[in-house]
């Protein structure tokens, strides 16, 4: 009973990471010790850094900050298990699950990319 059990969750796992689910440990921020600020910084700070640094972008021209969105994006998007990048705004995906937890509304990715560009 156990065995088939097992060969069964293996199973579901196995289909379900080839549908698109994103894998643990492949994003880039997953093998970093903190982001570009201490995490209880960025919890509480980070739609004000990404405002600050929209402001300067469309206003003064300047990109390519640490607080880009962009490089939120290409650090936080994981991918699945074919090695597609899946957006950080996926149902249960970076962006997504804590914006659900706080209960706000995600409008950034209204406009912007939700995985990382090509290089």
């Amino acid at each position: 009973m156990f065995l088939a059990a097992s060969i069964a969750g293996l199973f579901i796992s196995l289909v379900s990471a080839q549908a698109g689910e994103a894998v643990e440990g492949t994003a880039k921020a997953d093998k970093l010790e903190q982001c570009v600020e201490p995490t209880p910084v960025m919890r509480r700070n980070h739609f004000e850094f990404i405002k600050h640094q929209r402001d300067l972008t469309v206003y003064e021209g300047i990109r390519g900050s640490k607080y880009s969105l962009a490089g939120c994006v290409d650090c936080h998007a994981r991918k699945d298990a074919a090695g597609k990048a899946v957006p950080v705004n996926a149902e249960g995906q970076f962006c997504d699950g804590c914006h659900d937890y706080a209960a706000v509304s995600l409008k950034c990715f209204e406009c912007h990319r939700t995985v990382p560009g090509e290089k």
